[in-house]
């Protein structure tokens, strides 16, 4: 499964509402995405919003370069939908 953020809108904290082409929308708390060099700049919640959808990547990407896979905003989006639990499993996010 090939997921891609489709549309992107900051909210409060580190929270994001977030579409995906396969219809799904949700908001995703990236807070845990936070950690290492790449992230410490975003650790400020006005860097954090000025994140974008980049159209040959189809993700959130921010003006430094970093980027998260779609699978893990998703992840992060859905991680409660019992729906999605195997293939969250599959994905290494759940054991």
């Amino acid at each position: 499964m090939f997921l891609h953020v489709t549309h992107a809108k900051p909210l409060d904290g580190y929270r994001v509402a977030v579409g995906f082409d396969d219809g799904r929308e949700g908001v995703a708390d990236l807070t845990e995405a936070l950690e290492g060099p790449a992230f410490e700049s975003l650790k400020d919640p006005d860097a954090f919003k000025t994140f974008r959808i980049d159209e040959e990547l189809q993700t959130i990407v921010w003006p430094n370069g970093t980027d998260l896979a779609p699978e893990y905003i998703y992840y992060q989006a859905f991680r409660d939908d019992q729906e999605l639990q195997a293939i969250f499993r599959k994905w290494g996010y759940i054991v």
